[in-house]
């Protein structure tokens, strides 16, 4: 077959990038540079006192980071760093559906020495045949945030953890002149995500029911969890603010933090805004309970909001390796993370005080090491799924459709978004 010359051009230009891979560390001087892509906005500036701290033990090894994240698309721009052969050494990534989109770029790390300390359910997510591909962040815990003082004021003195209890304490806190609930459901996240979760977390094997779902086992409409889910659904729609729907995230923390209401469906992530607009609100978080079995549900969801991974071709894989291992094993990595970052630890090896992380990370550490936890389940759902759900659930709220019609529509947005 003859190329004519701009074809062959092409195909020469096309073999010349593809050959351009990294055929060695790049340099700073004497010392290997090790590209760092995170997306953590929160905590960009503490790692530039990390890379410090880092550079001064390790003289030898440069750290170049970089953040993207907050309005950024994250995800976009590492597949961009990808596709133009800028890999980063390491990189975050989600667990379960997104470890297997990256699988062929991860590294093994299933013998690096912080593995025996990683806590089990910060495993699972990344982990496949038997191997662990990423290291935890952190850990997050969320359920209904509460405030202990509104509470004591309605006269409520047991902590709910029925669907019972918690619609006796709304009446209370109803009759006290409280708004029991404060409603962000303007957020896709807060329903596709996090409130929809209850139903999945709280089967009797999540990773079996939404395989079922898949291939046709399963229906959403015909399953009992999802439908004593829709009653939670409903408690906090009943006693919960005005126009919920066009309540976002920022107004949905302000009016708890300011005591216009008693309860927050959001995780120890909102510990600093809260403590930024009241640094005096005593508080605790609450189950979210779907039925009136007091045993399964005084229980949080935890899980592992992200990872740090090992691109397993990079030319300074044991530096990432070093890299990793000293923050989770050394005293300046493990004070970064609990004191700087803010991070509630997915080790047992390192420890963390209510000072470090703020009584709501206190409570879903204790509540993790209690193995009261109910796992986190977005990340196994088929691409683009949450925002389908969480658009479904909105459309019941403004009542354009009923309960049936909303399970409905998550089949068949299901059914469309699986990959086979």
């Amino acid at each position: 077959m003859k190329l004519g010359k701009q074809a062959l051009l092409l195909l020469v230009m096309a073999l010349l990038v593809a050959g351009c891979g990294k055929s060695g560390p790049e340099m700073d001087g004497k010392r290997k540079v090790l590209h760092i892509f995170q997306f953590k906005v929160e905590i960009a500036e503490a790692m530039e006192g990390l890379k410090a701290e880092f550079e001064k033990e390790h003289p030898n090894i440069k750290l170049d980071i970089q953040t993207v994240g907050g309005g950024s698309d994250y995800g976009a721009s590492l597949r961009s760093k990808f596709a133009s052969g800028e890999e980063p050494d390491i990189f975050n990534i989600g667990g379960y559906t997104e470890m297997e989109m990256w699988q062929e770029y991860l590294e093994d790390l299933s013998d690096e020495p912080w593995v025996k300390d990683v806590k089990e359910i910060a495993k699972e997510p990344m982990m496949k045949d038997g191997k662990l591909y990423g290291q935890p962040m952190n850990l997050e815990g969320y359920g209904f945030i509460y405030n202990k003082d509104l509470f004591s004021k309605a006269g409520i003195k047991e902590k709910p953890v029925t669907l019972s209890g918690l619609r006796e304490a709304a009446e209370k806190l109803k009759e006290a002149g409280i708004t029991p609930f404060s409603n962000g459901y303007q957020e896709w996240f807060v329903l596709g995500n996090h409130n929809v979760n209850a139903a999945f977390a709280n089967q009797e094997d999540p990773a079996g029911f939404i395989r079922g779902l898949s291939d046709g086992k399963y229906k959403f409409g015909e399953d009992p969890v999802f439908k004593v889910w829709t009653e939670l659904l409903d408690l906090t729609l009943e006693y919960g603010n005005d126009n919920p729907l066009t309540t976002d995230y920022n107004t949905q923390v302000t009016m708890f933090a300011e005591g216009k209401t008693a309860m927050l469906q959001q995780g120890n992530w909102t510990q600093v805004q809260l403590d930024g607009i009241n640094p005096d609100l005593n508080l605790g978080i609450l189950p979210m309970p779907v039925d009136d079995s007091a045993e399964d549900n005084d229980k949080l969801f935890v899980g592992v909001p992200n990872n740090w991974v090992i691109y397993k071709d990079s030319p300074v894989k044991e530096e990432a390796k070093e890299f990793l291992n000293w923050l989770v094993t050394s005293d300046t990595g493990k004070k970064y993370i609990t004191k700087e970052f803010k991070f509630i630890p997915a080790f047992d090896s390192i420890q963390g005080s209510e000072e470090d992380l703020g009584a709501l990370g206190m409570e879903v550490l204790n509540y993790t090491d209690a193995g009261k936890a109910l796992t986190w389940n977005w990340f196994r759902f088929p691409n683009g799924m949450a925002p389908e759900i969480a658009s479904s659930i909105q459309a019941y709220i403004g009542g354009k459709i009923d309960k049936q019609k909303m399970l409905e529509q998550f089949q068949l947005n299901w059914d469309n978004l699986s990959v086979e």
